[in-house]
């Protein structure tokens, strides 16, 4: 039993301890051990990702209690890719708080920072369904906190409108488990598994209670409509760097989705037969139709930004409602593809907002500082994002197209993304023209009193860093997309391949 497994957990925790006990008057030690704790959890994921990359799938079972009895943590190739790609994102945005001063605006930031990452890694390496509701309650925590930060009337207001739909899902979540445990007598979700599939037949009507309560909490964390309603207003009125760091939130509904719809209640499981096609299908496809429509009218770059994340799970869920093995690894190059193009976004809004008088409303003004490097780095982020060539978002949606032939209304969603993905188009080249191009064409008419220029933005290298560093994974996934999509055919066999992962977790026990 490996303890690398249990420390991209650990290592955030004890930091996060650290900090608010002996480090909240000491802000240089805080951003050293907050920076310092990421690479090295960084390093410990690119390790994990090494030996699951292999097809090992490595177990630790905490207390070496063994399950279903102890609570055990899994690393196969899907949890070591998301863990991973949350360390990269976490690093680019505390870079990026640290270079533009965001972290001294509030109290306690890295502290919560690294609360919050030990949350979103928790829930991708648990293998209890019970834990999986304690790390979202985590989650759930941090980000309150990290949504207020700075403070302002509008984020408080938006921090309790996210707290009392996210308080709303764990609630749902707990019916949920109860109901299963009712039935089952376990939350281990290999044991889980194990004890559906031997139930018979007329006696499986509350395990379909249990996992559609289960899929509308993930819903609701993944916002999908009609559970959306939280985003848009919580991700507008956060902190910018925050609202990039919650691109990889809706990414932990989109996990719990492919982690319990293909462990405990696979395809072939009659009771859950129709949740994904009736409901989710449909569901996604209005999502990723609200959520241009948005991006297409709004007045704010942080809604049409918001709106483009909601727009973006839409089309990562058509992949996952789709349900094949095609499908779900076109879904993973959409999760790591849409997670860095969202966060990029965020970013790019927030050095916008920073220099303009406006804030952050679509309209003409004079030009920013540095004007012309951030609007390349806003057109290329909402190139990638919209879906057009040559970035990854033409290949991500290429491949969602490519594995929507195995659905049943292939016609239909193929219409609406390509449909979509015009209207994102047509909103973020309005959007960046109206901000950067025309911007930088107004002239003072004649006569016109001159008014006195803006003060000047002190030019800092490392927001551009932390933003460069993101298009260029973009920029990577779109270069390497042939070896990256092989690697993501593996992990989806490997996810519909659940015995294996029974067999690892229960050991002997497995069937």
């Amino acid at each position: 039993m490996s303890h690398w497994v249990v420390m991209p957990i650990v290592v955030p925790a004890l930091l996060a301890a650290l900090m608010v006990l002996t480090m909240r008057h000491h802000p240089a030690l805080q951003r050293t051990f907050s920076v310092g704790g990421i690479i090295a959890v960084l390093f410990i994921a690119i390790g994990l990702n090494v030996s699951a990359g292999t097809g090992a799938i490595h177990v630790y079972e905490l207390g070496d209690w063994p399950a279903p009895f102890g609570i055990v943590l899994v690393v196969d190739r899907l949890s070591a890719l998301m863990v991973l790609l949350t360390t990269l994102l976490a690093l680019a945005v505390a870079l990026y708080v640290i270079g533009t001063g965001w972290d001294r605006r509030g109290r306690h930031f890295h502290a919560l920072l690294q609360f919050q990452i030990m949350g979103i890694i928790g829930a991708f390496l648990t293998g209890d369904a019970f834990n999986l509701f304690v790390f979202f309650e985590v989650l759930l925590i941090a980000s309150y906190g990290l949504i207020i930060h700075s403070g302002g009337t509008a984020r408080l207001r938006a921090g309790v409108q996210y707290v009392v739909y996210n308080l709303l899902g764990s609630t749902l979540f707990l019916f949920a488990l109860g109901t299963l445990y009712a039935v089952t007598g376990t939350l281990n979700m290999a044991d889980l598994a194990e004890r559906i599939a031997a139930l018979p037949a007329e006696e499986t009507a509350l395990v379909r209670v249990g996992a559609t309560l289960l899929l509308l909490v993930f819903a609701v964390k993944a916002a999908i409509l009609p559970l959306h309603f939280w985003l848009p207003g919580s991700y507008a009125n956060a902190p910018a760097p925050v609202a990039a760091l919650f691109a990889i939130m809706t990414k932990v509904g989109a996990y719990a989705i492919i982690r319990i719809y293909s462990l405990v209640f696979p395809p072939s499981l009659v009771a859950t037969q129709g949740l994904f096609d009736i409901w989710l299908m449909p569901a996604a496809l209005l999502t990723l139709t609200v959520g241009m429509i948005g991006v297409l009218g709004s007045v704010r770059l942080e809604r049409l930004v918001a709106f483009a994340v909601v727009g973006s799970m839409g089309t990562l869920l058509v992949a996952v409602a789709t349900l094949t093995e095609q499908a779900t690894a076109a879904a993973l190059y959409y999760i790591v593809h849409s997670t860095f193009a969202s966060a990029a976004l965020f970013l790019i809004l927030d050095l916008t907002v920073e220099r303009r008088p406006e804030g952050g409303r679509i309209a003409v003004a004079p030009p920013i500082a540095q004007n012309g490097l951030i609007a390349g780095l806003f057109f290329a982020a909402a190139i990638a994002l919209a879906g057009m060539p040559p970035l990854s978002g033409f290949l991500g949606k290429l491949l969602v197209l490519d594995a929507a032939r195995a659905a049943e209304r292939t016609w239909l969603i193929w219409t609406v993304i390509l449909a979509t993905s015009l209207l994102a188009i047509v909103g973020f080249a309005r959007a960046g023209s109206t901000l950067y191009w025309k911007s930088a064409a107004v002239m003072p008419a004649a006569g016109a009193a001159v008014a006195d220029p803006p003060p000047a933005v002190r030019p800092a290298a490392l927001p551009f860093v932390s933003v460069g560093g993101i298009m260029t994974l973009l920029v990577a996934a779109t270069v390497f997309a042939g070896p990256l999509t092989d690697y993501f055919a593996a992990i989806a066999a490997q996810i519909y391949t659940p015995a294996n992962y029974i067999e690892a977790v229960l050991g002997a026990r497995a069937s």
